[in-house]
């Protein structure tokens, strides 16, 4: 057999083998008998979870530290009201007709009894006016030196429970200048107003500032445990119209939410971070709007210097809905008023809820009457006034000060209760209500 033969039988029976063996590592008879491909089983998504996150935090606006040292002042004059109600006059002298409140004023309603004098707020037509209060003044005037008054505040929206000086025997529509100065005009629950007017031909600037213990600008909630669903509504009782910067809804986030709430760039500070707030399938309403220069979607816009400002009275309330459901770790917003460093306009109380299986669950609230109703407790709300400055006290902390060049001339002390509508909304809780006075106290320099 020659070569080639040889070499043609060789690459024959090579060539055999081969396709054999690709044949039976198919074949239903191959030694294993498993024809199947791998499955390959996709992974679960993973949930995301945090732990470690702060579950409720606000932004902390600074407290006051200093202290009025009341040894360095000297006691001038006083009433405790320790005595029977007929002597009220001794000292005193009352309002008895209308007033440019929503309420006439009459002796009737100062009441001393038990040591504590009793402004009292009635809902009785008199005077032309649905309302009734008590409003008193000083027969004695006084100059430069520390005022105090401690007393509660009447328990109703709506009220003004004011601690006042003012030049009783002159009018505010005269040529000449005269001082109007507001230790307090304290509105429920907890809000303190202090104020300076230069009145002149019935005109005057307005340098009314608000402190309020309790209340932040921002709050924030975390939830360990993501909430699944397609609806987030916020509500407050507030008792006025209130504003809402920025309102943020985040996915869960493993590196948590920022904690600086007042951050325009909130969104960016943190890696990782979703707000469904602005998700393209979320609509956004609300109960009302002030006016229509402020606009729902201004809460979720990004910006801080923009927002919603709700009506003023009524339930009050801003909702998301979104078209699929969203698992939510984290909420957070802005509320209130800014002026440089001064924040005003805070809200006193809301609730957030979720809508999950067919109702409304809470998952977050704060209400700043359960801790700091000024009509349950007694307060002091002083004024240091000097040639040079005007200071403001709380609890004998120092809340405010400011210049003094004009007001001078003698003026007489003023307890006053009216209903006004910038105090809250005014309804049938204030009927019954009353400012309660412990006493009030004028100081001079030692």
């Amino acid at each position: 057999m020659n070569t080639r033969i040889i070499n043609n039988i060789f690459y024959t029976f090579l060539f055999y083998v081969l396709i054999t063996n690709l044949v039976s590592c198919g074949s239903p008879d191959s030694e294993d008998g498993n024809t199947e491909t791998q499955e390959i089983i996709p992974e679960e998504p993973v949930e995301i979870t945090q732990t470690d996150c702060p579950v409720g935090y606000n932004f902390e606006l600074q407290k006051p530290a200093e202290e009025i040292d009341i040894t360095k002042w000297e006691l001038k004059w006083e009433d405790e009201f320790n005595y029977d109600d007929s002597q009220l006059e001794t000292n005193w002298t009352s309002q008895n007709g209308a007033s440019g409140t929503l309420c006439s004023r009459w002796r009737e309603n100062a009441v001393v009894k038990d040591g504590v004098l009793e402004l009292k707020a009635k809902k009785e037509q008199r005077g032309g006016q649905d309302w009734t209060c008590g409003n008193i003044w000083t027969k004695e005037t006084f100059g430069y030196g520390y005022y105090e008054c401690k007393y509660k505040y009447a328990g109703a929206s709506g009220t003004n429970n004011s601690f006042w000086l003012f030049p009783r025997a002159k009018s505010i529509n005269g040529t000449e200048l005269i001082c109007e100065l507001d230790v307090n005009e304290g509105h429920y629950p907890n809000e303190v107003n202090t104020n300076r007017h230069h009145w002149e031909n019935g005109k005057t600037e307005n340098t009314q500032l608000a402190y309020a213990e309790g209340l932040s600008p921002g709050y924030a909630h975390s939830f360990n445990t993501p909430v699944k669903t397609k609806r987030i509504r916020f509500s407050s009782k507030n008792s006025s119209h209130f504003h809402i910067k920025e309102f943020r809804v985040y996915e869960p986030n493993l590196d948590c939410y920022p904690t600086n709430i007042l951050s325009a760039s909130a969104d960016t500070s943190i890696s990782g971070l979703n707000n469904l707030a602005k998700s393209t399938d979320v609509s956004i309403t609300a109960s009302g709007v002030y006016s229509s220069d402020f606009k729902v979607s201004a809460v979720a816009d990004g910006s801080t210097s923009t927002g919603w400002v709700s009506q003023k009275s009524g339930e009050k309330w801003l909702e998301f809905n979104w078209t699929s459901e969203k698992n939510i770790g984290h909420i957070q917003f802005i509320n209130g008023w800014q002026n440089a460093s001064n924040w005003t306009a805070m809200i006193s109380d809301y609730k957030i809820e979720a809508f999950v299986d067919g109702e409304w669950i809470e998952l977050a609230s704060y209400d700043v009457k359960t801790d700091y109703d000024f009509s349950q407790d007694y307060h002091l709300y002083g004024m240091d006034w000097s040639a040079t400055d005007i200071k403001f006290y709380f609890d004998n902390k120092l809340i405010r000060t400011i210049p003094n060049s004009l007001c001078d001339a003698e003026l007489n002390i003023f307890l006053s209760l009216a209903i006004l509508d910038h105090a809250g909304e005014v309804t049938d809780a204030i009927d019954g209500t009353s400012m309660k006075i412990d006493f009030v106290k004028y100081y001079q320099k030692k």
